[in-house]
């Protein structure tokens, strides 16, 4: 029924992170759908994995949605329009993409399609990220922001492309570098626009709030910034600077500290504008944040502002600073990547096994069994209402004093082996009784299961084990059934920091994730969701896993769905070669070893050619587990 899995659902307070983009089905589905269009029937993610393993793609699965990736851009475009027309601001608004949030090809190229009608820019930070920016069909009218160490390469052809037609702007990010866009200038003889990053004396809150500030890594504090005046007047380039960019921070939760920082980046442009600047674009930076918890608070994974509000009280800010200066409104740039692209990215791994903290299963006692072995067993009769917090203090007791015989060799591995058996068999019964004793659920918490995921945090989640980011976690199917398990997750690399142990629910954040007990030969998938900014290309190939497979999809088709583009995952080949490693080369070298073991009798020769094909095809293989069926263990 549509209640119940709505019920269940709402657990994992999909309602509140999920922005109209999450429904659960009759089914028990979690299923992608479109605000704007609410007669669209929902597209079932199972029914969608399902379908990709029809056609040969299986998890672990990174899922762009890419009508979602057109609403964020065109919902960012939509409220600064508003936010003008509400406030009576004058000036246009000119949003730029900075490709470090994403840099795959598919996202950037996409983005610039659908941002063509709102001239949509792109920044870059690097000489590689240059050379995507001018390989993109850029609006005449869309920004290159050009922000970053520059060396003399980067400069000349950032300078020469404005003759090709981008409307490229090289940021001033020291007084050396601004020797060096002078002097290469013009020895070419052009006109460059100039832009100017300083620094506020301002502090925002959040995770990234040592990147702003005067204490911040870049940009021009206000003793520098009058010596580059003073130098861009001698050298006659001040005709050249025309936009001044301060970057408030990344994810910055309070739209007061937002509101702050920009009445002071708004005291800088008025106080250079009248040291002789024309300047005419005022770029704000990064800031703008996507609510991953849905509390809608000041915290580090979420926000206490809407898309509509953060737009309004910029407008509303610049338009009262600049008008008590008597000046025009600036075309104000943004550089709201992690807003753009957060929701658009889906990743979803299948379980392949559990390692379980209760049991149904009761032991049997034998007769020799140590009397505390029996102590153990006799818990049971008297978990109850009254006497619950006497048996489970009882349960510690018996077993820690059995584990301790057993390190002792009183007791030998087959009672240890029971006395483990027993333990989970309590585990179970106290948890079923643990809702009469409020703080016994607390202590039974140490005994969540640990599901076992066919993923790397390391390479497909990196800000989850880095940094303690929070993303949206739960399964895909299954709502319409009560969880009745929890759960931590452990994916395939062979390190103990490979968990995911911090989850959004309902109530909060919670340490285990509440899950349905895994059923024999049927898949069992987890979805990550809102992980399109900075995870795909941040990852690392801990234990040499490689990139999952990537599916581009739309929500129309026969199957709900429609593949719009499909990137592989890494062979095995491919992340060896990452790490150095001639493919070729180790194929030889174990041809030579299995032939030294034909020579001397240890191996047929039809078992070195099953060997070596087992090689090769493993070469030419993805790097995660191909499973069949989920095994529960």
């Amino acid at each position: 029924m549509k209640d119940t899995a709505d019920t269940q659902a709402a657990l994992y307070g999909m309602a509140r992170w999920g922005d109209g983009l999450l429904t659960a089905t009759s089914d028990g589905d979690a299923a992608l759908c479109l605000p704007e269009m609410p007669s669209k029937a929902p597209v079932s993610l199972p029914a969608t994995m399902h379908a990709l393993s029809d056609r040969g793609i299986s998890a672990p699965i990174l899922l762009r949605v890419q009508p979602f990736l057109d609403r964020s851009l065109t919902r960012l475009h939509a409220a600064f329009a508003k936010a003008f027309k509400d406030v009576g601001y004058q000036g246009t608004y000119r949003g730029v993409f900075p490709i470090k949030v994403n840099q795959q090809s598919e996202v950037i190229s996409r983005l610039i399609r659908v941002g063509q009608a709102h001239h949509y820019g792109l920044e870059v930070g690097s000489k590689p990220e240059l050379m995507i920016a001018l390989a993109q069909p850029l609006s005449p009218q869309a920004l290159l922001i050009c922000n970053g160490a520059k060396d003399e390469g980067f400069v000349r052809l950032a300078l020469l492309s404005g003759k090709a037609g981008f409307n490229t702007v090289l940021v001033i990010e020291s007084l050396r570098e601004f020797e060096t866009i002078r002097r290469i200038a013009t020895q070419l003889d052009i006109r460059p626009q100039l832009g100017v990053r300083l620094k506020l004396t301002e502090r925002v809150g959040g995770k990234w709030q040592a990147s702003s500030g005067d204490r911040s890594a870049f940009g021009l504090g206000g003793h520098d910034l009058l010596t580059l005046v003073q130098r861009l007047k001698a050298s006659g380039f001040i005709d050249c600077l025309m936009l001044q960019h301060t970057h408030l921070g990344s994810q910055v939760p309070d739209i007061i500290d937002i509101r702050r920082a920009a009445a002071e980046a708004c005291r800088f442009y008025v106080e250079l504008t009248a040291l002789g600047a024309p300047l005419t674009h005022m770029d704000l930076g990064g800031g703008l944040g996507v609510d991953y918890t849905g509390a809608r608070a000041r915290d580090d994974n979420s926000v206490n502002y809407s898309v509509q509000e953060y737009c309004t009280n910029l407008a509303e800010t610049l338009r009262h600073a600049m008008e008590a200066a008597g000046l025009d409104h600036p075309t104000i740039v943004t550089e709201s990547g992690r807003f753009v692209v957060a929701q658009s990215s889906i990743f979803i791994f299948d379980v392949l096994d559990a390692t379980l903290y209760d049991s149904a299963e009761k032991p049997e006692l034998r007769d020799g069994d140590h009397h505390l072995l029996s102590d153990l067993a006799a818990v049971e009769g008297y978990i109850d209402s009254t006497r619950l917090r006497e048996a489970f203090n009882d349960t510690i007791y018996y077993r820690d004093e059995l584990r301790a015989l057993f390190r002792r060799g009183q007791i030998d591995l087959e009672q240890l082996a029971r006395t483990e058996q027993s333990f989970l068999y309590l585990a179970s019964r106290f948890k079923a009784a643990a809702h009469i004793h409020g703080d016994l659920s607390a202590e039974l918490g140490t005994g969540v299961d640990h599901y076992h995921g066919n993923f790397s945090l390391f390479q497909s989640l990196p800000d989850v084990w880095a940094i303690d980011q929070l993303h949206p976690i739960m399964p895909i199917q299954r709502l319409n059934e009560a969880p009745n398990r929890r759960a931590v997750f452990h994916d395939l690399t062979c390190d103990s920091d490979g968990t995911i142990n911090r989850f959004i629910l309902e109530g909060g954040i919670g340490d285990a994730l509440p899950v349905h007990p895994l059923r024999e030969g049927e898949a069992y998938h987890i979805g990550v969701f809102f992980v399109g900014a900075y995870q795909e290309t941040l990852g690392d190939l801990h234990n040499l896993f490689g990139d999952a497979p990537i599916v581009t999809i739309t929500l129309e088709g026969p199957d709900g769905f429609t593949i719009e583009h499909e990137t592989e995952g890494d062979s095995i080949a491919e992340v060896l070669s990452y790490v150095e490693y001639d493919p070729g080369a180790c194929l030889d070298a174990f041809r030579q070893t299995v032939e030294k073991a034909v020579a001397a009798g240890k191996l047929s020769p039809s078992e070195r050619r099953m060997m070596t094909a087992a090689y090769k095809s493993s070469l030419a293989g993805h790097t995660y587990f191909h499973t069949a069926s989920p095994i529960i263990g």
